[in-house]
């Protein structure tokens, strides 16, 4: 299984980039995280934001692997805690089926990736900065593998 991480936004600055490749590159090979950026959409006075949005959206579909299951990260999702997130990892595991991660840019996830998703997950009920989500995401990815695993890492 692979899981991709599809998150709007490039450019990160170094520390954001840093604490990705961190947790991504823990991970093993069974459960490989990757990260797909994509292009935040024009913003600025005048232009429509909405169709910007939903501009993101179909990028972050179009690189959404066939077969896929969707979770997309979002406020409204439901929250979960480590042990959790545990319990999913190895559902997922043990689908087989590549899981991907919507991340949506500063203003949300387009509706199209909402309706698109087998599920919603809440990371918390703070507005978190995207860049953030991508560190907190993997992170916790990893917590979860490591728990399956009985690794130390996790000592909740």
């Amino acid at each position: 299984m692979r899981i991709h991480l599809i998150s709007v936004g490039g450019r990160m600055p170094g520390w954001v980039q840093e604490g990705y490749q961190e947790y991504a590159r823990r991970m093993p090979s069974e459960c490989a995280l990757h990260l797909t950026e994509v292009p935040l959409g024009r913003r600025g006075k005048g232009v429509d934001l909405g169709r910007s949005v939903r501009e993101e959206g179909c990028r972050m579909l179009a690189f959404l692997p066939k077969d896929a299951e969707v979770v997309a990260l979002d406020v409204k999702g439901t929250a979960w805690d480590s042990e959790a997130l545990g319990r999913r990892l190895q559902q997922w595991l043990a689908a087989g089926r590549d899981l991907a991660l919507f991340v949506g840019g500063p203003d949300g996830l387009a509706p199209g990736c909402l309706e698109r998703a087998d599920v919603r997950w809440s990371l918390s009920p703070l507005t978190l900065p995207h860049p953030l989500v991508r560190i907190l995401v993997a992170e916790q990815l990893y917590r979860a593998w490591s728990m399956l695993k009985n690794h130390p890492y996790h000592r909740g």
